[in-house]
């Protein structure tokens, strides 16, 4: 009889263990290369936790965004760790639908991540998401066709320069385009490019009284000159092209530049990957010469949604996969220089990353030089470099970007995209009651 409180306790241990064991994470992430890969390095994690099991949910950009924005305003339920940007981030823990992650232990150093990234990804001094990956956009250019075309890239090059330097390097016969742009609506699509790109122009979403003004010069002058440029020198059916489109196109050599996310470097760079990972050079986002450069501001992060069950095991998760561990995992088996980057100050004052990332510089140098709170030229009452942090931003610009991708296809005129733009957004911001 004296055996059996023992037993008691060994069957309650047993039957705790046995049903943690079966703890299934269901993460929503991003089909992007890193989150690829990471994916492929789980093992780690799992060996370490072998009382957590994940199931992963891949989605191409835009249906994640849906799907992770329906499932969490609703409170659906569906995933425990979900992959998500510096958009939704200070909106989402506004509304109390994110967990603060103060629990990603000791070793973690929150301290380590940079603060631009991190200050994007925190509320009132508390962290909500962990970034994966964070990211500036800048120029990848092809260094034997720019030679070709007799031209030198600038450091810090021009829109000018860039234009007339995609004509002179597009040659049709051989299946080379001088430039690849996104061009593929969504509101993180092309509107991010878009946006990032009016703002080297002078233009902005919202002047202070928050009126949009896309029926100002500054936008007509920005969407013209992308529609001709992408005309004279992109690809055929650049409509239809994001990053993974113009990730493939740069890697099978058929781009002579790129103005996109910093994280493709290491992909455009790997020569398994890469017909011309030896050609590379990079360039920051080019300007106007009114003092603020077309690149932007993001990272993809991890975050646990306020009805997750399962809070601990994806923090433990959450906390693995945004580690310094975790890039020193990366490194191990595919290099320095393919690490995820743009979060932690320590990566880039590594020597071994430094001398393996011909673009760790340039990287963090983007970075650095994106002002979410001054985005543009002219004062604005929002915050944000390619995005307005406002809950009616991700439905209005896929709207926009739906009307800014006919005119790249021709469907319809710019005139007709932007006055159409203007009417759109003028209502949805009346509705909303913002005047």
């Amino acid at each position: 009889m004296k055996l059996l409180p023992l037993f008691s306790s060994a069957l309650v241990l047993a039957l705790g263990s046995t049903a943690y064991a079966q703890t299934t994470l269901t993460i929503a992430t991003v089909n992007n290369g890193d989150m690829v890969r990471m994916q492929g390095l789980t093992d780690d994690f799992t060996a370490k936790n072998p009382d957590i099991k994940l199931q992963w949910v891949t989605l191409e950009e835009n249906i994640l965004r849906e799907r992770v924005t329906t499932d969490i305003a609703t409170k659906g339920g569906q995933f425990d760790v979900m992959t998500i940007g510096t958009y939704e981030v200070p909106i989402w823990a506004k509304n109390s639908w994110l967990l603060p992650l103060d629990k990603l232990g000791d070793a973690y150093d929150v301290d380590d991540l940079l603060p631009a990234i991190r200050g994007g990804l925190s509320a009132d001094g508390k962290l909500y998401a962990a970034p994966f990956y964070g990211e500036s956009s800048f120029i990848m250019y092809r260094k034997d066709l720019m030679e070709k075309a007799g031209l030198t890239m600038p450091d810090a090059p021009t829109w000018d320069f860039v234009a007339d330097a995609a004509r002179k390097m597009t040659d049709r016969a051989a299946d080379i385009n001088g430039i690849c742009l996104r061009g593929k609506a969504g509101w993180g699509e092309n509107m991010a490019f878009l946006t990032a790109m009016s703002n080297s122009f002078g233009a902005r979403w919202f002047d202070e009284a928050w009126k949009p003004q896309f029926d100002q010069p500054e936008w007509k002058a920005t969407l013209q000159f992308y529609v001709d440029l992408m005309k004279d020198a992109g690809p055929v059916g650049a409509s239809s092209n994001g990053f993974n489109e113009n990730l493939t196109l740069f890697q099978q050599g058929k781009c002579g530049m790129w103005i996109d996310a910093t994280v493709a470097a290491s992909f455009v760079t790997n020569a398994k990957e890469s017909t011309v990972a030896d050609k590379v050079g990079f360039a920051l986002a080019p300007d106007k010469g009114l003092g603020k450069r077309g690149n932007w501001l993001w990272a993809w992060s991890l975050a646990i949604p306020a009805g997750s069950q399962k809070a601990e095991a994806a923090e433990k998760f959450i906390s693995w996969a945004t580690s310094k561990d975790y890039l020193a995992l990366v490194a191990a088996k595919d290099g320095w220089a393919n690490v995820p980057p743009g979060t932690r100050t320590s990566l880039y004052a590594n020597p071994e990353y430094q001398a393996a990332a011909p673009f760790a510089k340039m990287t963090l140098d983007s970075i650095n030089a994106a002002d979410p709170t001054h985005p543009t030229v002219k004062p604005v009452p929002y915050t944000g470099v390619q995005f307005v942090a406002i809950p009616e931003f991700a439905g209005m610009a896929t709207t926009v970007g739906q009307l800014f991708s006919a005119a790249l296809a021709g469907s319809t005129s710019v005139d007709d995209a932007l006055a159409q733009a203007q009417q759109t957004v003028d209502r949805e911001m009346k509705s909303a009651g913002y005047y």
